[in-house]
């Protein structure tokens, strides 16, 4: 099964830098996304990304450029399904996930693998919308992507071997570590992260500790590079209470209850560094804590 060309869908944060990486590993990529203005940024974001890499004697600027050549964008899902890998990395909703899969189909050419992005929904339902669920996976990658060298592969309940070994390979090509995971909510990261944040935000809406605090004592004492608050801010917030309710629904135990504070913080639109506010308040330098 040659893969060559990819189509990614949603030129955000995760889908810009999963070009990034498949561009410098010499596939043709085709970007598409619902804004051109979102598209634009995505290539002005990989130029600079890739100038920091030549900068640090990484790659040299032939590769930069060769790099960037390869990447192609559209608004058009059409264009992404004629791919032999297609890569979903659109919005945490599972319905948005599956009206891109419905859109792309007709499209499709009949040997294409569709993955993906997604951190913590069922990729066996997923599959069971498309009318290839046996080359179908998850293909879950860490953001930063150009930065995080896991990639987990998560293989539902039809996904035939051919296809997982197909990945498998192209994990390997770009140069990243492949983490095998069963279809279950969450998967293996996030099953593990997302409740220590979860209760990071308890330890606050307690009173246990202030912001600050406890990103220090998760730091020093327990040697993590970034505090669980801060460490959520640049997730997202809103990332993080829907793979909360992902895992409180799809494991039905109260020990994955999302914390109210978190979930008051989404509703204030407080949603983290991309919001300028969390957690932390990003318009100030440096950023303060806002509890």
């Amino acid at each position: 099964m040659s893969i060559t060309t990819v189509g990614i869908v949603g030129a955000g944060q995760m889908g810009n830098g999963i070009a990034h990486v498949f561009a410098l590993a010499g596939y043709d990529v085709v970007m598409s996304d619902i804004s051109q203005d979102a598209l634009d940024k995505a290539v002005a974001l990989i130029d600079r990304n890739l100038e920091r890499q030549v900068s640090r004697g990484k790659i040299s600027a032939e590769t930069k450029a060769a790099a960037l050549g390869r990447i192609r964008t559209t608004l058009s899902l059409v264009d992404v399904a004629q791919t032999d890998l297609v890569i979903e990395a659109a919005t945490e909703r599972e319905t948005v996930k599956q009206a891109i899969f419905e859109d792309l189909q007709p499209h499709l050419k009949p040997h294409t693998i569709l993955t993906s992005n997604t951190s913590s929904i069922s990729i066996t339902r997923l599959a069971s919308r498309t009318d290839r669920p046996e080359r179908f996976m998850g293909f879950h990658f860490m953001n930063p992507v150009p930065v995080m060298q896991l990639v987990e592969l998560i293989r539902g309940i039809a996904t035939d071997e051919p296809t997982y070994k197909a990945l498998h390979e192209v994990v390997e090509k770009i140069g990243k570590t492949a983490a095998s995971a069963e279809d279950f909510p969450a998967f293996i990261v996030n099953r593990i992260l997302m409740p220590m944040i979860n209760e990071a935000v308890y330890t606050l809406y307690e009173g246990v500790g202030n912001v600050r605090s406890i990103d220090q004592s998760l730091k020093l004492g327990a040697n993590h590079p970034m505090g669980p608050l801060e460490l959520a801010d640049f997730i997202g917030l809103d990332t993080c209470l829907a793979i909360m309710n992902v895992l409180h629904e799809g494991l039905g135990d109260t020990k994955y209850r999302p914390c109210p504070l978190l979930s008051k913080y989404v509703e204030a639109g407080w949603l983290g560094r991309k919001t300028q506010r969390g957690f932390y308040d990003y318009r100030e330098d440096p950023p303060v804590p806002t509890r």
